[in-house]
């Protein structure tokens, strides 16, 4: 069985699960520059599951939009960890119901036993840490794409 490629995804919604490290770097790539709204986060502590619902620019579709001179598109998608023990976050103001959240990165900090930290890096400094008995996450997408309100790639100050 060969990897996967971005082309693979083409014109279907993603559904796609995270088990190791490998597998972190690809869903990473796919939701950086995502963006929510903090009241978007669900954290079910009796079921061990932290769901975020993001807006997440189509990384896999950018070569199309492009060679076909259509606009940029996002896409709702739903990322769910599973097997969570315990949610922090640090920098966010999680009483202002109004804050919008930027992904920038998905990082992996293994621990003992399998378990380990999963960390969202957030744009302005600001994180959530999802401690997990293992490396266990879903990314899916839930809607059809739409135009990218900004009609632009997201870019990043050097």
């Amino acid at each position: 069985m060969a990897d996967a490629r971005f082309e693979d995804g083409a014109e279907r919604p993603l559904d796609l699960g995270v088990a190791t490290p490998e597998d972190l770097a690809v869903v990473a790539a796919l939701v950086q520059d995502a963006v929510l709204p903090i009241t978007e986060m669900r954290w079910d502590r009796r079921r061990r599951r932290l769901a975020i619902l993001l807006n997440r620019f189509r990384w896999e579709d950018r070569e199309a939009a492009e060679r076909r001179g259509r606009a940029y598109e996002r896409v709702r998608s739903l990322l769910v960890v599973e097997d969570a023990v315990a949610v922090a976050s640090q920098g966010i103001d999680r009483s202002d119901r109004d804050t919008i959240l930027s992904v920038l990165d998905l990082t992996w900090e293994e621990g003992a036993d399998g378990g380990g930290v999963l960390v969202l890096t957030l744009a302005g400094d600001g994180a959530i840490r999802v401690e997990a008995e293992c490396l266990n996450l879903r990314l899916r997408d839930v809607t059809r794409p739409y135009a990218a309100p900004s009609g632009r790639v997201p870019r990043h100050p050097d």
